[in-house]
């Protein structure tokens, strides 16, 4: 991949003096944020380990929307009502912890919006999935897992290739 030279200033960015480096850089910071999504899928799907398990029980992000001017984005959070005073308290050190995901300053604000338990959102004010049941392991299907990591001497590994075995064994087959 190749990458594209940055544009030479124009000539009103030469009349105005000192300018803050990041001014200077923040429409080409901007550009490769959203050419790569700005990492939203992985602030979303590890919303947990980027927050913490209680926070993450607390509020389920929604949007990360960019302002008209300036760098950082305002991230949307839908909290409970009683438990939204607590998660306002909390909003910088929240905002550290999102930050860190990003490695920089990608979030500048936090915009908590509280959603009823019944009602108009009723459905989406649960943020934490039910717990997925485990169905019991057949026993033959166990023997022939077993079966495979008979040789092995270390017991996480063999444990890790028997949970492997058992996985292929159970698939479903399409």
């Amino acid at each position: 991949m190749s990458r594209k030279p940055l544009p030479s200033p124009s000539a009103d960015h030469r009349m105005r003096g000192f300018e803050p480096a990041f001014g200077l850089m923040k429409d080409a910071v901007r550009a490769a944020g959203e050419s790569r999504g700005f990492a939203v899928a992985r602030l979303l799907t590890h919303w947990a380990e980027a927050v913490g398990e209680e926070m993450a029980r607390k509020t389920r992000p929604v949007k990360i929307g960019y302002g008209k001017g300036g760098m950082g984005a305002t991230l949307t959070l839908l909290v409970k009502p009683a438990e939204a005073p607590m998660v306002q308290m909390e909003l910088p050190q929240l905002k550290e912890r999102v930050n860190a995901v990003y490695g920089y300053s990608a979030i500048s604000h936090i915009h908590l919006t509280q959603t009823a338990a019944t009602g108009f959102a009723e459905g989406q004010a649960e943020f934490t999935p039910a717990p997925k049941t485990a169905k019991p392991a057949d026993p033959a299907t166990t023997a022939r897992a077993q079966a495979v990591a008979e040789g092995v001497t270390d017991p996480s590994l063999r444990g890790a290739l028997e949970q492997l075995a058992q996985n292929i064994l159970t698939r479903p087959r399409s």
